[in-house]
């Protein structure tokens, strides 16, 4: 770490005390609205993703190798929304737009992690629907308990890992008195365009980061789906074709809300330099937000299993209530 009397390229080198974070370009004097939005968008994450994880603790019908990983999403899309919720809504409701270095630091750390396992959870859940419909009399005995504890804790030390050189080479970087971010939580990319020191460890790490997490299980992803197609043609009636690839249809939309958002961000960094800084940073809402508001809400739609838990949970939730009210 660089002291305040350390000199690089004739500017004075230093870490700076805090980072100002940006809310929404040219609204700042309607945040106080704008935060309404994001408070019901946290309040249907929560909730949703809350509501998934209850039935599938308390429904023995649903203790099963496919709700497991799903509880995995949904813990993971809660981790990465309560990663960003204390700056968002401290800066359209509270109007506080400062964080500290290593507090930006450590959101940046958490957020990043929980995203990349999430991108893990999803090649797992494709590995589940491959196993399922390849060899579904092997299925359970394929994916046991110890089986699933040992992905989950994989997928987990895996992201750790891989975020802390990023962490420490970020903190050991002279800032120059740069400390202004493009966005209302702190990102890596966006970070590493302050420091005034040689950031080319960083792109590069970075560049392998997601190339060797979200890369690779896209193209895993891909291949399994490829492979479940082969399987599910070999399937004689058209009927039993269409009921396996409707087991997949929650994953697929999972996949899809959580690739788009990321890839369309990825190419607007890359090639949108030109376009206005508003649709920049809708679209990065939207790759941190859409996917966590979203799945629970394709899950309950599409799996029946999980619709039908639900429907029976609430009427118990009901009967408790109205016991504990009328003694």
């Amino acid at each position: 770490m660089k002291s305040h009397h350390d000199i690089f390229n004739g500017s004075i080198a230093f870490t700076p005390a805090t980072f100002t974070l940006a809310g929404i370009p040219g609204l700042e004097a309607e945040h106080i609205w704008i935060s309404i939005p994001f408070c019901l968008i946290y309040i249907i994450i929560f909730l949703g993703n809350g509501i998934i994880l209850h039935i599938i603790r308390i429904d023995p019908a649903l203790h099963q190798p496919t709700y497991s990983f799903l509880a995995m999403l949904a813990f993971v899309e809660l981790g990465v929304s309560a990663s960003t919720m204390p700056t968002v809504l401290g800066i359209f409701l509270c109007g506080i737009n400062e964080i500290s270095f290593g507090g930006c630091l450590f959101q940046m750390f958490s957020m990043h992690s929980f995203t990349i396992m999430e991108s893990g959870v999803l090649l797992t859940m494709s590995v589940d629907r491959f196993v399922a419909i390849y060899s579904p009399l092997r299925y359970t005995t394929i994916l046991t308990i110890p089986h699933i504890i040992g992905m989950g804790v994989i997928i987990a030390l895996q992201s750790v890992v891989l975020m802390f050189p990023l962490f420490f080479l970020l903190k050991g970087l002279p800032f120059c008195g740069h400390n202004t971010l493009t966005h209302s939580y702190c990102l890596h990319s966006d970070l590493i365009k302050l420091p005034c020191g040689d950031t080319r460890p960083n792109s590069i790490l970075g560049l392998f980061v997601i190339t060797s997490t979200f890369g690779l299980d896209s193209l895993l992803i891909v291949v399994s789906y490829m492979l479940i197609l082969h399987t599910v043609l070999g399937i004689a009636s058209g009927a039993g074709q269409w009921k396996a690839l409707n087991t997949c249809v929650s994953h697929i939309c999972a996949v899809l809300v959580y690739y788009v958002p990321m890839i369309s961000l990825s190419l607007l960094h890359r090639f949108g330099g030109h376009l206005p800084p508003l649709l920049q940073t809708v679209m990065a809402n939207a790759y941190l937000f859409f996917p966590p508001m979203v799945n629970p809400i394709v899950y309950s739609m599409k799996t029946k299993e999980i619709r039908n838990s639900i429907v029976r949970t609430l009427p118990r939730k009901r009967h408790e209530v109205s016991r504990q009210i009328i003694p």
